[in-house]
Parts: C-alpha cells; sequence; structure tokens
C-alpha cells in the first residue's frame, strides 16, 4: 500500500511540474532542397544555453521553460539566422514555430572555420540515406577527410564490398570490375581516360573537388542501364556560405622511393606533367632526339599544393549568386622491386620468363575547377561547371633475367627497359538547372560536354640479349634479337569527344495534409549520350641485320650503340608494322574510332501506400548502336556495328519498420556493353611479354540484379545494416588467352551464364561523446568507430566451344567453372577515429583506417595453368589533423604503414578440370609460381592549411 501511495505521489509531483512549465515545438524544412525537412539545425533560446537540434524530419522541442516571453534563434551553416522574438510561452502549453530556412547573406566566418556544410558531412549523407529508397552509399568531404582518402578511388574503397585495384583508380564493386560499373559526374556521364578502361580512374579526382561520392549498388530507371556493379556519381563541390580563401602546401615521400640506391626518369618529359613529343621529321632516318637512356633524379620527395576559395552574394530579395573555384598541382614518386615471371610451363613448373624487375615512377596532378550557382528565387536554380584534369606518369621499366627458356636468353643475362610518357587532360563542362513550376511539377535538367585527350609520345624500350647464351653475365648485344618489335619507339593518341544531355519532369499527386507532402511522384525522363572515339597509334620497329657484325652494346649507354652506328652502317633498319619506309603507306597509323548513340527514356513511379512503405517502380528503354570502323595490320580495313535495344524494369521498396529502422528490397534488370578497344582489332602491347587484340564478335551481357537490406540508425551518426543480394549474368565477357604461337589476349563471351551471391555488414557507432562548457563555449569529445564486411560467392560457366564458334578464336579454358575476374571472398574495412575541441577554434582529429581483401582472381587459367591470383592483404592508415585557431591547420598522414608484400601466383590447376580438350597437353601440378611481387612502401606526409 505504501509503494501504491509512493507512486501516485510521484506521478503528481511530475504532473504538477510539467503543468508549470511550457514548451517550444515545430519543424524545420530547408527552402534550398524543395522544403525537405531540415535536419541538425541549431535551435537556441536567446540569452541562455538552452537549446536543441532537429531531428531527422527537422522536427525539434525544447522543453520545461518557465513562463514568460523569449527570442527564439534559429541557425545552420550556411542559412541565415532567424530571430523569432515575443515568443509567449505558457504553463502546461506547447508554442508552435515552423520555419523554413534559406541560404543568406549573414556573415559566418568563424562558422565556417570550425563546421563541416550539410551537403558533405556525414550525418546530412546518414540521413540522405535514410531517406532514399534504393541501396545508395554515399561518402562525403568531412569522412573523406577523416579517413585521409586522397582521391575518389580511395574513397570509394573504403564503402563496404567495394575494393581498389592494386596500381590503377579502377574500382571492383560486389566482385565486379570496370566494365559491370558507371561513372557519373553530377549526374552525367564521363568518359574513360584509358583505351582499356570503359570507366574513367578514379584517383584522377582529388578530394579538394569532391563535395560527396553517391555509390548506388541498385538500379533505377533514371540511371543508364550500362550497370551491374554500382553507379558511382561524384558531385563536385559546391559553397554557399560566406567568402572564404584557403591554401594549401604539403610534402612528403615514399619509404621504398628513399630507399633505392638511386632514383631515375626518363628522357623529356618535365616537372610539370604538361608534355607532348609529335613523330620527328623522317622519322626512317632515325631523327629521334629523345635519349633511349635513363636520367638521373634527385631526392624523390613528393609535394602538393592547393588554393581554393569561394563566395555568395545576395542579389536580390530571393537571388542569390554563389561560386567556387580550386587550383591544385601534386607530384609524386614510386619505386617498385621485385620478380615478374610469364607463365609456367605446365610439364615442370618453371617460368618461361623470369625477371628481377624495379619500376621507377614519377606522377603528377593538375586540376583547375570552378562552379558558379544562380537561385532565382525559391523556384530556379542554375548551376555551371567546369573541370580541367591533367594526369601525367613517367615510368623507367627495368626487367633482368630470362626472356624466353627456349629461346631468348634461356640462361638469363638478358635486359628489357622501358621508357613511357602517359598524359591525359579532361575538360568539362556542365549546365544543369532545377525548376519548381508549380507546387506539383519539377523539371530538373543537364547538359554536358566532355573532351579527352591521352597521348603516349615516344615510349621506348631496348631489349639487349648475351653475346653468347652460356655466358649469361658476359657481355650483350643485339645480335641475338629476333623480334623487330623488342626495340621500338611508340606514339599513340587517343582522343574522345562525348555530349550528353538529361531532363526530367516530375508530376507529385495525393498530397498528405498532415505532413505537407505529397505521397506519389511520377517522373518521365529522356537521357542521351553521344560519343565520338579515335584512335591512331605507330610504333617505329628497330630490326637488326648482319648479326655476326653486331657489336657489343652497354646496357646503360644504348645512345652510344646508334651515335656510332648510324643507318648507313646496315647493322639495322626502322620499319613500322606495315614496312619499312620503302613500302607504300609505311606511315600511316593503325587506327580504330567509331560512334555511340545512346537514347533512352523512362518513366518511374515514386508512391508511399503509408507512413511506413514507399515503392519506387520503374522502366526504362534504351536503344543503343556502337559502330566502330579500324584499319590495323591484323585485319585490314572493315567496320562492325552493334545495334541493339534494351527494356530495363526496375523496382525498389522500402519499408521503415520503426523511426530507426528500415527494411529494403531491390530488383531489376541491366547490361553490359563491350568497349571500343574490346571490339577492335589492333594489336595493344602495353605490357612487357603480353600483347592483347579485340575482338569484333563481342556482344552485350544482360544482368539480373537483387538486393535485401535491414538498416537500423540508432542516432542521426550512427548506423548498423545486414544485407544480402544475387546476381545472373547472361553471356558474360572475360579476358582470356588465345591459344596460338603468340598467346594473345583478347576478349569473349566465355560461357552461358555466371552467378553472385553475398552478404554485407555495415557499423557505425558512437562510444564516446562528451560535451563541457567552456565559458561561452561548448566544447565537445567523441570517439567513434566505423566498419564494414562483405562476403562474396561467385561462379561462372566457362566454354571452350562457344567461344569458337562465335568468334573463331582458339580457347583452352583449364576449367569448366571459376569464381569472376576480380572477385574476393571477403573484403573489411574498419576505422576508429578520436575528435577533441579545446578552445575556440582549436580541434584535434585522428583516424586509424584499415582494410583487407582476400585473395581474388586477376586471370582464368587456360592451357592447363591454374588461374592467376592477386592474394589477400591488410593495409593501415594514420591521418590526424590539428586546427591552432582561425587560419591555421597541421596535418600528419602515414599511409600503408604495414606494407604488405604485394604478390600475385599462378595456381596449381585444380577444381572442375576440362579433361576434353585437346589444346591442353596436362596440367600444372608444381606450382604455384609467384608471377609478381613487389611492395608499394610506406607514404608519409606533412600538410599546412592557411585560411585568409
Amino acid at each position: 500500500m505504501k509503494r501504491i501511495l509512493t507512486m501516485l505521489l510521484l506521478a503528481a509531483v511530475v504532473q504538477v511540474s510539467a503543468q508549470d512549465t511550457g514548451s517550444v515545438a515545430g519543424k524545420l524544412s530547408d527552402k534550398e532542397m524543395n522544403n525537405d525537412p531540415l535536419p541538425f539545425a541549431n535551435i537556441l533560446i536567446k540569452g541562455t544555453t538552452t537549446g536543441t537540434t532537429s531531428d531527422f524530419d527537422g522536427l525539434y522541442e525544447i522543453a520545461d521553460l518557465e513562463p514568460g516571453t523569449y527570442t527564439v534563434v534559429f541557425s545552420f551553416l550556411g542559412y541565415e539566422t532567424v530571430e523569432v522574438p515575443d515568443v509567449t510561452v505558457e504553463a502546461g502549453k506547447v508554442s508552435t514555430i515552423n520555419m523554413a530556412m534559406a541560404a543568406g547573406g549573414v556573415a559566418l566566418e568563424e562558422v565556417v572555420v570550425t563546421t563541416v556544410a550539410r551537403k558533405d558531412s556525414e550525418t546530412a549523407l546518414l540521413l540522405d540515406q535514410k531517406k532514399a529508397i534504393t541501396l545508395e552509399t554515399s561518402i562525403g568531404a568531412q569522412e573523406l577527410a577523416r579517413k585521409g582518402a586522397s582521391d575518389a578511388a580511395t574513397a570509394v574503397s573504403k564503402v563496404t564490398g567495394i575494393s581498389k585495384e592494386e596500381g590503377s583508380g579502377n574500382v571492383y564493386v560486389r566482385g565486379l570490375g570496370d566494365r559491370f560499373n558507371i561513372t557519373t559526374l553530377n549526374g552525367l556521364p564521363l568518359p574513360s581516360n584509358n583505351t582499356s578502361k570503359k570507366n574513367i580512374d578514379l584517383g584522377i579526382f582529388g578530394t579538394s573537388i569532391i563535395q560527396s561520392i553517391g555509390i548506388d549498388k541498385t538500379y533505377n530507371a533514371a540511371n543508364y542501364g550500362d550497370f551491374g556493379g554500382a553507379n558511382i556519381n561524384i558531385v563536385s563541390r559546391d559553397y554557399t556560405g560566406s567568402g572564404f580563401l584557403e591554401l594549401g602546401l604539403q610534402s612528403g615521400a615514399n619509404s621504398e622511393a628513399l630507399g633505392a640506391d638511386q632514383f631515375y626518369t626518363t628522357d623529356g618529359p618535365n616537372f610539370s606533367g604538361f608534355y607532348d613529343q609529335s613523330i620527328a621529321n623522317n622519322p626512317f632516318s632515325d631523327t629521334f632526339t629523345t635519349s633511349w637512356d635513363r636520367q638521373t633524379a634527385g631526392t624523390p620527395l613528393n609535394s602538393s599544393f592547393s588554393l581554393k576559395g569561394g563566395d555568395s552574394y545576395t542579389l536580390g530579395e530571393k537571388t542569390r549568386l554563389n561560386f567556387f573555384a580550386v587550383g591544385s598541382f601534386s607530384n609524386n614518386n614510386s619505386y617498385r622491386q621485385g620478380v615478374n615471371r610469364g607463365a609456367p610451363n605446365v610439364g615442370n613448373g618453371l617460368a618461361n620468363s623470369d625477371f628481377d624487375y624495379e619500376k621507377f615512377s614519377y606522377q603528377t596532378s593538375t586540376t583547375l575547377m570552378g562552379n558558379l550557382g544562380l537561385r532565382l528565387g525559391e523556384a530556379h536554380a542554375f548551376k555551371y561547371n567546369f573541370l580541367l584534369l591533367n594526369n601525367s606518369e613517367q615510368k623507367q621499366e627495368e626487367f633482368f633475367g630470362i626472356l624466353d627458356r627456349e629461346d631468348d636468353a634461356p640462361e638469363g643475362g638478358g635486359f628489357i627497359q622501358r621508357a613511357t610518357f602517359d598524359r591525359t587532360t579532361l575538360t568539362i563542362h556542365q549546365l544543369l538547372g532545377e525548376h519548381d513550376l508549380t507546387d506539383k511539377i519539377e523539371v530538373n535538367w543537364g547538359a554536358g560536354y566532355n573532351y579527352v585527350l591521352n597521348v603516349v609520345p615516344d615510349r621506348r624500350q631496348n631489349t639487349v640479349l648475351p653475346l653468347n647464351n652460356n655466358n649469361p653475365e658476359g657481355p650483350k648485344s643485339f645480335r641475338l634479337v629476333s623480334a623487330a618489335s623488342e626495340n621500338h619507339r611508340f606514339f599513340q593518341d587517343l582522343e574522345e569527344e562525348e555530349i550528353s544531355a538529361n531532363i526530367s519532369t516530375t508530376y507529385k499527386f495525393k498530397k498528405n495534409e498532415e505532413e505537407e507532402e505529397f505521397d506519389g511522384k511520377l517522373t518521365i525522363g529522356y537521357n542521351g549520350r553521344f560519343k565520338n572515339v579515335d584512335f591512331e597509334a605507330v610504333q617505329f620497329n628497330y630490326q637488326f641485320l648482319n648479326i655476326n657484325d653486331q657489336p657489343e652494346v652497354d646496357i646503360r649507354n644504348i645512345d652510344a650503340y646508334f651515335q656510332q652506328n648510324p643507318l648507313s652502317s646496315g647493322l639495322y633498319q626502322i620499319r613500322t608494322f606495315r614496312g619499312p619506309s620503302s613500302f607504300p603507306g609505311a606511315l600511316d597509323p593503325q587506327t580504330f574510332g567509331g560512334d555511340q548513340q545512346i537514347n533512352a527514356g523512362f518513366i518511374s513511379l515514386d508512391y508511399r501506400f503509408s507512413p511506413k512503405f514507399t515503392m519506387l517502380l520503374g522502366a526504362r528503354g534504351e536503344q543503343i548502336n556502337q559502330s566502330i570502323n579500324w584499319n590495323t595490320v591484323i585485319q585490314g580495313e572493315d567496320s562492325n556495328e552493334l545495334d541493339i535495344f534494351e527494356f530495363l524494369p526496375s523496382l525498389a521498396l522500402k519499408y521503415e519498420l520503426n523511426e530507426k529502422q528500415n527494411l529494403r528490397f531491390a530488383a531489376s534488370r541491366t547490361y553490359t556493353l563491350p568497349q571500343f578497344k574490346e571490339r577492335a582489332p589492333f594489336l595493344f602491347q602495353e605490357e612487357i611479354n603480353q600483347d592483347s587484340f579485340g575482338n569484333p564478335e563481342l556482344e552485350n551481357s544482360i544482368n539480373y540484379n537483387f538486393d535485401l537490406r535491414w538498416e537500423l540508425f540508432p542516432s542521426a551518426s550512427e548506423i548498423v545494416s545486414l544485407g544480402v543480394f544475387g546476381k545472373f549474368i547472361e553471356n558474360p565477357i572475360n579476358t582470356f588467352l588465345v591459344v596460338s604461337a603468340a598467346n594473345d589476349l583478347s576478349y569473349a563471351n566465355t560461357g552461358d551464364s555466371a552467378t553472385a551471391f553475398g552478404a554485407e555488414l555495415e557499423v557505425r557507432l558512437n562510444l564516446l561523446e562528451n560535451e563541457k562548457e567552456v565559458g561561452e563555449s561548448l566544447l565537445k569529445e567523441r570517439l567513434t568507430i566505423g566498419g564494414n564486411f562483405s562476403y562474396l560467392n561467385t561462379n561462372q560457366e566457362l566454354d571452350s566451344e562457344k567461344v569458337s564458334s562465335e568468334t573463331g578464336l582458339s580457347a583452352a579454358f583449364t576449367n569448366t567453372e571459376a569464381p569472376l575476374q576480380g572477385a574476393s571472398d571477403v573484403i573489411v574495412n574498419g576505422d576508429i577515429s578520436y575528435f577533441k575541441e579545446f578552445g575556440e577554434d582549436k580541434e584535434f582529429t585522428s583516424t586509424l583506417a584499415a582494410n583487407y581483401f582476400s585473395s581474388r582472381l586477376f586471370a582464368l587459367g587456360s592451357t592447363g595453368r591454374g588461374h592467376l591470383v592477386d592474394q589477400g592483404y591488410v593495409t593501415l592508415d594514420l591521418i590526424s589533423k590539428v586546427q591552432l585557431g582561425k587560419h591555421f591547420g597541421l596535418g600528419l598522414n602515414l599511409r600503408n604503414l604495414l606494407n604488405p608484400l604485394v604478390e600475385r601466383v599462378n595456381e596449381n590447376a585444380e577444381g572442375n578440370l576440362d579433361l576434353d580438350n585437346p589444346a591442353i597437353p596436362g596440367f600444372l601440378e608444381d606450382g604455384p609460381l609467384t608471377v609478381l611481387s613487389y611492395k608499394r612502401g610506406v607514404d608519409f606526409s606533412l600538410s599546412l592549411s592557411y585560411k585568409f
């Protein structure tokens, strides 16, 4: 009885207390984002420390206020601060204030220094992920900085189920490589900068120009249908606050590069990376001016600088203009040393070629970006983006050892060097518009022009063999070099122009009066993509004659051979693949090119059946025409056309289990289109001892995609998610080894089908959150952990007879089944971050980030050999930054701290072997054999930033 009385008394006390106070509550909306809810805005009772922030849905409440009259202050970074005076609070009542906030011209310099804008903050992007119907994950500038990602490729590899290809900026999504992904900038497609790849190298996009990166692993009808892994959309940095100007400097080095006895570069290219070299006049007379020999370089220190700034202006009561610009330059030196071997002999396991390998690399990256935004009232917005990227690499590669165990330098002593300069310049222009014609009708459009220039000017290769094979350490010469192409100069130009256009109209219907939102949205739209590709290349081969008269050669002074033995000596002649100078058209380049046109229309219905259940249903039709023409020594002059129509349905469902949990499902049909290079019969010699050519008979693949995911959002900055997915691929495309005397690589639809099934887990939690009031400041301390884990099981059918019947090329797959190329069974990412404010405009952040991927298939096993497999390893990075007031910031980055061995092995022939193919002489049992190994080294750098 006493307990009952006590409980009643407490309830009465609480009731009286509640009746003695009042509260202020309401909902904040974002005028800049079509009046969507505005989360994480600050609401404060002026003159006090009493306040709160709005939640995911823009809702807020300040409770337990004493009756009286107050001024309520609403603020958000980059938005106009609004003070609402004379708000009366009465006991036992709620005073409601609903506020629509917009960007303003107020002075927010101090806030800009210490706070991250909404559109690139982790919590804001997490909110977008929670609200989205599709399975999109975004990583913003705040998270990029915290995890030390220097470019878009590194950033994307932090996302669940994504790994980065070693030595490039290409990524694998759920085990699916470059051909299955699509890359866009602000929703408009981007071209490739490499003839071998469908997508642009994400490594060329520095994080200084990135606001966020969205990775959508499920397809929706508004996107292009050439999709199987993910649509990776880079959102260029925008700015809506007050004026700022920031200077950044950085210096560092790589441990392997510093550890080299001497660093070398190539002759010709300059420090800046803006270099080109035309074919010399009268090249058959050997009038080239660049040296064959490597050039001594200074201490290989890395450096970078950047200058960025922005401002926004109020031009009228409802008109705003904003701009952002950044210019930067960086260089990077790296060194690799290890082994590089060819395919093993099936009988004894010995590699056909066996080299000790060195690579010296100097890379540059120059960026110039600007964007201009104009908002006319609340209904119309325009944005222009300009981007110029120039990326270059000069490589000096050297190989020592056995070139061919049965022919060239069979006992060792052979030497190959290759000097390469590769430069890509990308220019992008984009114009975007958003229009709210009425409260029910929206129109969005965009147009883009892309231009890519990729040049490889004067690549030089030398092959020198022992004068006597029985004395591999003795004198060297060109006497026994049999193939003219082993010593050459190569010139390549790739130009690609593309025009793209998007337009869509959305009609909203069935207004929900309680939430002041529409339950239904019907969108119709058009996408167009029109691309022209023009590739040409000339290779000048040095064919050595009169082998008995060939003198000795100093491999470190090859220039001396050509200076002392001019063409008139009769010891060699220069010829292209079309023949010597006496042949008509010998100087004509080998070419391929063509046009690709994609016209697409789509319709989608976004409908909320209830507050918890939402559907996105879409259908898309694409007419694809890819015409290609070529003039090559392999197939002469000819052309080919791929003309198809694809119907692409998609479905996405979201069910809100409660305010913090979502359940999602998605299904779609998409396709994978072969690339120009894969269909062009041009002989590419991009790698030492491994040539490749295209297959005009290549056809597109069809993909069926399924996803199911559960999500939990414990707080505004936390997430736990678990998902499963499946893919069925018809007519998959693979790279394979053509059975012939040359053993070149080509491309084919290698089987009838492939499957991929997997699971993904993501966790991001706050372990510690403290706030301490010091004077007028509220100092925060936070410890967070994040991680993701993915498991993948893939399988594809391999059919040598299918390849032969469809292409006329001979294949001899060791196995009848295999995993997908690039697929790791396990991928794990993890990080732990500590953040502390220790004064006004003074803070410290440190993040330890790790990544692991298990072994993955690099190339399919052929002619009795097992698969080529990249071994898994762990990387560990430490990124620390400190802000020392309004102006100065310092940073320390340590990347690849563990410096693991990067290793590729040729495995034994195992699994489902093809025992009936007569082209397979036997099966490898004496492996595995390491065919490539090196260490990347530890990268360390110090950075300084100054804000004016």
